[in-house]
C-alpha cells in the first residue's frame, strides 16, 4: 500500500493501495441516477442509493467495500459532539455546474456520500437546498445496520432542516414518509402558523435561536441534547458558511473533482467573511480516477 503520514501520524492513502484488508469483492446493486444538490452538497435518496451500489474500484481492480469506507470515515470515539460537512468542488473552486453538483461527482464520491450518511445520527441541511432538490428522508441501509446497532443508533439518520421562515412543502416525502421524524431547526420568533403546519405534518420543531433565525452553535447544541452527536451537514453554502463563522465545524470531507468549470459558480461556503481564516489540518486523503477524497479537521 502506498501511504504518506502527516506529523500527527495520519495516513494518506492512494488508489495504489487498499483502505483495509477486507476480502476482494464488488457490490452488485445496479447504479441509479443521482440528483445533485446545490453548490457542493450531493444527493437525495437517489444519490444515496447510488452510493450504496457501485463505483469505488481501487487500483487492484476491486471496489473499496463499504466496511472499509466506514472504518476510514468513522467518527471520533467518545461522547463529544462532532459536526462534519460533506461537499464537492472543482479544481477552480466551483461547488456546482449549471446549478447542480452531480457533474462534479463520481461513483466513488457517491459511495462516500452514502457512507457518511450511514455513520451519522443526523443530517443537517438548509431549507433552500430542500426546496431546490426535493430532499427525501434518509433510508435504512443493511450495510450499516450492525454498525449502527452497535453504536446505539437508530436504523437511519434524522434529517434536520434549518429554516427561519418554515417556507417548506410539508407534503414532500421528507415530511410524510420519514423512517424517523424530520426535525425543523428554527428560531423562537418563527411564524406560528408555519410551526403548526410543520407539527401537523409530523415534523418535530426545535428552537435554536432567540429571533426568527437559527444560531449555528445553538443548533449543534440542541441536536446534541437529543443524543444526536454524530452530525453531518450537506450544505448548502450559506449554511456551511454559518457553521464556519460560528467555529463549530469540526471536519470537512471535501471531494476535489478533477474538473474545471470557469464561470461564476458558487463556492462550497458562502456568507460574510470570517475575521481570521479558520485553520484545518489534513486527516486523510484517498485518490480514485483523479478524484481526491480529503478529510480536514479544525485545528
Amino acid at each position: 500500500m502506498t501511504a504518506h503520514e502527516t506529523a500527527a501520524g495520519e495516513v494518506h492513502e492512494t488508489a495504489a493501495g487498499k483502505l483495509g484488508q477486507a476480502a476482494p469483492g464488488k457490490a452488485t446493486a445496479a447504479a441509479e441516477a443521482t440528483t445533485g444538490t446545490s453548490a457542493g452538497a450531493r444527493g437525495d435518496a437517489a444519490g444515496e442509493a447510488r452510493g450504496a451500489g457501485s463505483g469505488g474500484a481501487a487500483a487492484d481492480g476491486r471496489e473499496w467495500s463499504l466496511d472499509e469506507l466506514a472504518d476510514a470515515y468513522a467518527y471520533p470515539e467518545g461522547d463529544a459532539v462532532w459536526l462534519r460537512a460533506n461537499m464537492v468542488s472543482s479544481l477552480d473552486g466551483a461547488g456546482q455546474h449549471d446549478g447542480r453538483s452531480q457533474p462534479l461527482s463520481s461513483e466513488t464520491d457517491m459511495r462516500i456520500f452514502g457512507t457518511l450518511r450511514g455513520l451519522a445520527d443526523v443530517v443537517v441541511v438548509g431549507a433552500e437546498t430542500v426546496r431546490l432538490e426535493g430532499y427525501r428522508p434518509a433510508r435504512a441501509r443493511e450495510a450499516f445496520a450492525a454498525r449502527r446497532a452497535a453504536a446505539g443508533q437508530g436504523p437511519a439518520p434524522a434529517i434536520a432542516v434549518v429554516t427561519a421562515s418554515l417556507d417548506l412543502d410539508f407534503s414532500l416525502p421528507l415530511f410524510t414518509e420519514p423512517l424517523v421524524p424530520t426535525l425543523i431547526l428554527t428560531g423562537a420568533a418563527a411564524p406560528a402558523e408555519r410551526v403548526r403546519a410543520a407539527r401537523e405534518a409530523g415534523a418535530e420543531v426545535l428552537v435554536a435561536g432567540d429571533g426568527a433565525g437559527v444560531d449555528p452553535a445553538r443548533a449543534v447544541a440542541v441536536l446534541a441534547e437529543r443524543g444526536l452527536r454524530r452530525q453531518l451537514t450537506e450544505g448548502g453554502p450559506r449554511l456551511l458558511g454559518q457553521f464556519v463563522a460560528a467555529e463549530v465545524l469540526d471536519e470537512l470531507c471535501l471531494t476535489i473533482s478533477p474538473t474545471m468549470t470557469a464561470g461564476a459558480a458558487q463556492r462550497i461556503a458562502g456568507g460574510p467573511s470570517v475575521a481570521v481564516p479558520t485553520r484545518f489540518s489534513v486527516a486523510s486523503v484517498l485518490e480514485q480516477d483523479g478524484f481526491l477524497f480529503t478529510r480536514y479537521r479544525r485545528i
